[in-house]
């Protein structure tokens, strides 16, 4: 019986955690289900490294240092370097540490899905700045309530509105609609598309002619604006009269008219099917138990979208413990748990860390910059390639060398010593600590999940 609950305690540790760290697994042995279910409470980000305000502020310092160099025919300064950057690189090392220190891991890979699900990438200077801070306002505070509330606030957040130019759409009869740009569609098509119902949503192209008319208005401040950078209506950009989307009409009511039209999304059957799907897919297989999917989908339209009861029944549903290994890491999963493999968290390496960052981009997964609303991808064969295997190679090579890590302690606290009798072998065999502790990040107990 000791046996079976150590395979679950590794299971809960690396399949739904982050790989263990210190006395992880010795804390999951006793009862993984409820080692994992006491993790569900939102992640919490220190705002003074940045907020939607700070970043804002950001943006109207270039934007004045852009005039003066006009005004005065001056070199504008390097502001990528000096000012972008730092910024940037601020937020995403602090994510990065928090992954690597957290003990509430499950919980932080749950904020990596959601956060890929409603993905930014960097592409402008002002994405630059608002990208990384979406997870931090938007998803981690509302990662374990209903999926209405995540939703309305990541589509209101400045960083999805404009990545997606819906800080700008103009209904066609709203009163700046004779004067302004256009109606913009590209934030309700992927709401419908990615978001919410999925491709095969059964929704029409009219359905997203309308969400875009019923969320525009939906925009950012500026600085003619009191208060706070942010979310704020624009009612004389709001195209008025009622919407009619997936055959449920809504009344004119300004912004409320798009808040109802995403209550309704998502608590749909079909955004329940296709996000139950898709996170089981990122967490157990690529291709999902349908037992285990129809069992969240019904807990989700029954708690009319409760993210903590849907992944409450996925943790206990016997599917999710399958022993067999069926997920290869990502590039940012396999980074984060080989430092929690070699490095306590109370003693986090700057080191060791930039390491982690230089891993990422050299595997092609770099911190919003997927470059796609659809985000990476979470399949195995898009990570699995020879040249991506190669890469990992190279890099386990360089992180061996900065650990005094063996292998043999590495083993023992996050997989009970539990090798294949090939693993075994192999680090019987090898030539240094180094080498060997290298075998054991590259094996397929470590790279699978």
């Amino acid at each position: 019986m000791a046996a079976v609950k150590n395979n679950r305690a590794i299971i809960a540790v690396n399949r739904f955690g982050l790989g263990a760290t210190g006395a992880e697994f010795s804390a999951a042995k006793h009862d993984p289900e409820q080692w994992l279910l006491q993790q569900l409470v939102s992640p919490v980000f220190d705002k003074t490294l940045g907020d939607t305000e700070s970043a804002f502020n950001m943006i109207a310092d270039i934007k004045v240092l852009k005039q003066q160099s006009r005004q005065k025919n001056m070199k504008l300064p390097d502001i990528g370097r000096t000012l972008i950057r730092p910024y940037r690189q601020r937020l995403i090392m602090d994510s990065l540490e928090q992954s690597v220190q957290t003990n509430i891991p499950f919980a932080v890979r749950l904020l990596d899905f959601f956060s890929n699900h409603f993905s930014v990438s960097v592409s402008t200077q002002t994405m630059t700045l608002l990208a990384p801070i979406l997870e931090r306002e938007a998803i981690a505070p509302n990662l374990f309530g209903s999926f209405a509330d995540l939703l309305i606030a990541v589509e209101q957040h400045p960083a999805m509105l404009v990545y997606l130019n819906n800080e700008k759409s103009v209904g066609p009869n709203s009163k700046a609609g004779k004067r302004a740009r256009g109606l913009n569609e590209n934030l309700a098509r992927e709401i419908l598309e990615l978001h919410t119902l999925g491709v095969d949503g059964g929704y029409s192209l009219d359905d997203i002619r309308q969400l875009a008319m019923a969320i525009s208005g939906w925009s950012i401040t500026d600085e003619g604006d009191t208060g706070h950078g942010g979310f704020k209506f624009r009612d004389n950009y709001h195209q008025p009269g009622a919407r009619i989307i997936l055959g449920k009409s809504y009344g004119d009511n300004g912004e409320a008219q798009g808040r109802a039209v995403l209550h309704d999304l998502a608590r749909h059957r079909k955004t329940a099917e296709f996000i139950s799907y898709k996170l089981v897919q990122h967490l157990i297989a690529d291709q999902p138990p349908k037992q285990l999917v129809s069992a969240m989908v019904d807990t989700w339209v029954k708690t009319e979208g409760d993210i903590k009861a849907v992944v409450t029944t996925m943790i206990k549903h016997s599917q999710s413990w399958d022993s067999q290994s069926n997920k290869f890491k990502t590039p940012r999963e396999f980074v984060v748990s080989a430092y929690r493999a070699v490095n306590h968290p109370e003693a986090v390496d700057q080191g060791l860390l930039n390491i982690l960052m230089r891993g990422l981009n050299f595997m092609g997964h770099k911190p919003f910059a997927s470059g796609s609303p659809a985000g990476y991808s979470q399949l195995n064969i898009a990570w699995s390639g020879s040249d991506a295997l190669m890469k990992r190679i190279d890099w386990v090579s360089l992180l061996s060398q900065k650990t005094s890590e063996t292998p043999k302690n590495v083993a023992a606290r996050i997989f009970d010593s539990q090798l294949s009798p090939l693993t075994v072998k192999l680090l019987a065999g090898a030539e240094s600590r180094a080498q060997g502790l290298a075998m054991l990040l590259l094996s397929p107990e470590f790279q699978r999940r």
